[in-house]
């Protein structure tokens, strides 16, 4: 079936859907954010997640847009804590209106994230608001997480790969395991689903990493090197420290945590150590671990062949992606 299928239904759901309406200031950068799109991946998944064991998918939708509602929330509070100045290309919710309303919208949001589960079946409803309000925790360790990263100067790759799990990896999982249950699925199937979800989360963000170091800057939608210039911790350059020689930490120590004079200068100088260490190569082949193990978890889920395509071909989309 092909993914435009579920798309439409979720585009549609969240034409219908009403926040709220005064005080305007309060509900209007809810709809703003709400408004600038974006792949829609959370209620995707949860979707696609039903679609395995079921073709009535009208029940599932309102906890599928939950999940959507539920991250923007997160962005909107990110975009804050970050001082980020653009969301999908369009000035921040913080930058159009003010923190304050920033903070307050989402706390509203997380709150509509939570009504939209309501519909489910009442048998359902404790194990679903359990395990929603687990993930949503989880996800904010992982925003601490890497806040306090920003600051440590001792940071383990394995920290790092439990942080991303946490901020990122998590929400996917609980959108598959989310659409299974509601889809009647076995606990063993939408655990399957679960660590699909999660491993290809954590592949997607390791992605994401190595593109900011070696994508094209045409494509990927920022900056090439930001990552670099502005020492963040990833998986590349904790890698690059581990393993480096005495001349390259020496390089990487006269970069790294030290004033930006030439950001150019910078990440060529950089990007040369990750070029002699072959960091390149060892993220894509950790990259290509997880997403062999999620594959695995899809296979092993109790469900018809051809209902798990458009799941893989998410997972494919997500891993080839460029922007």
């Amino acid at each position: 079936m092909d993914l435009s299928f579920f798309s439409d239904k979720i585009t549609a759901a969240l034409s219908q859907q009403r926040y709220g309406q005064a005080p305007e200031a309060l509900y209007e950068p809810i709809r703003y954010i709400m408004a600038l799109g974006g792949k829609r991946i959370r209620p995707l998944l949860t979707l696609l997640g039903a679609h395995l064991f079921t073709d009535d998918l009208d029940a599932i939708l309102k906890p599928a847009l939950g999940t959507e509602v539920f991250h923007n929330f997160t962005l909107l509070h990110d975009d804050i804590m970050d001082q980020a100045p653009l969301r999908r290309g369009q000035p921040t919710v913080h930058e159009k209106w003010n923190a304050n309303v920033a903070i307050l919208s989402g706390d509203v949001m997380l709150v509509r994230a939570y009504e939209l589960f309501l519909d489910v079946r009442p048998e359902l409803l404790p194990v679903v608001l359990r395990k929603f309000s687990q993930t949503a925790a989880e996800v904010c360790e992982g925003q601490q997480w890497d806040m306090n990263f920003e600051t440590n100067e001792q940071v383990s790759i394995a920290q790092y790969l439990d942080m991303i799990r946490l901020k990122t990896a998590v929400l996917l999982g609980f959108c598959l395991e989310l659409g299974a249950l509601l889809a009647g699925a076995t606990a063993v199937d939408a655990d399957h689903l679960r660590q699909f979800g999660t491993d290809i989360g954590i592949a997607f963000q390791l992605r994401d990493d190595l593109l900011d170091v070696y994508g094209d800057a045409a494509t990927f939608g920022k900056r090439v090197g930001g990552d670099i210039v502005s020492d963040k911790k990833t998986f590349l350059l904790l890698t690059a420290q581990a393993q480096a020689t005495e001349a390259q930490r020496a390089t990487l120590a006269q970069y790294i945590g030290q004033p930006v004079v030439d950001a150019a200068t910078k990440v060529q100088a950089v990007r040369a150590v990750y070029d002699e260490l072959n960091i390149r190569s060892q993220t894509e082949a950790l990259i290509n671990d997880y997403f062999q193990d999620a594959l695995q978890h899809l296979d092993r889920t109790q469900a018809p062949a051809e209902r798990k395509e458009p799941l893989r071909r998410v997972a494919l989309q997500l891993m080839e992606r460029e922007s």
